[in-house]
């Protein structure tokens, strides 16, 4: 083998090896993709997993016991009807409904969480205004942010029609107009965590399409023990 083919053989090689070494390090979201592209604040931001492979969680989520109540277990399903959604979910969802519009991501934590990191697309309505009366202002807004209007006096023979299901009665009730609600995904800080499933059932109590809710369990926990990126406020 002559010395120039020798030179070419070797740098192949050394690409190879250096190739397979980055695959090897290489921090996928899944099987197939790199990272997510979604919108936070008209900003399009890069989903992703920390690359560090020795990269540790510190802080209040590395805590594994906390007092309970309040801060008990969260059952997988946490009402009829409801869908629990895992993160693969929420990548697919930020790339389709978020980015569309169609769909929106709830914090819904009490702001002092809120403020110590979020992930990226999502909007922070706390869980106590979803408990809010349907009169006051705070309440409708968070719902006209998921496509909710609040309803004017309505013709008693319409209202009467509605409620045998005519003029997608099943979307209305006498305070709101669900026609188009959002499709929502609700989260908290985690399995422990009961602020998400608080908002979901106040939402079910408000009349909010059941197949418009998905609650994501796993929280911000989980989304940082997976090392995926969060955005601070």
């Amino acid at each position: 083998m002559g010395k120039p083919q020798f030179i070419r053989t070797v740098a192949m090689a050394s690409i190879a090896l250096f190739s397979t070494t980055v695959h090897a390090l290489d921090v996928k979201l899944d099987s197939v993709r790199d990272s997510v592209e979604t919108i936070h604040n008209g900003q399009v931001v890069k989903v992703m997993r920390i690359q560090d492979t020795n990269h540790k969680i510190a802080g209040g989520f590395a805590k594994t016991s906390r007092k309970c109540p309040p801060f008990c277990i969260q059952p997988t399903h946490v009402a009829e009807g409801i869908k629990t959604v895992t993160e693969i979910d929420i990548f697919n969802f930020m790339e389709n409904e978020v980015v569309s519009g169609e769909g929106v991501i709830v914090d819904a934590r009490v702001p002092s969480w809120h403020n110590k990191g979020t992930i990226p697309g999502s909007i922070n309505i706390p869980f106590t205004v979803f408990e809010a009366s349907p009169h006051e202002p705070k309440l409708v807004d968070a719902l006209y942010k998921l496509g909710v209007r609040r309803r004017g006096e309505v013709n008693p023979f319409i209202r009467t029609m509605e409620k045998f299901g005519l003029l997608d009665g099943d979307l209305k009730t006498d305070d709101w107009d669900f026609s188009h609600a959002k499709q929502v995904i609700l989260y908290c800080n985690g399995p422990w965590c009961g602020q998400s499933p608080r908002a979901i059932r106040a939402l079910i109590k408000l009349g909010y399409p059941k197949d418009r809710i998905h609650y994501y369990r796993g929280g911000m926990q989980l989304w940082q023990i997976l090392g995926l990126t969060t955005i601070k406020p």
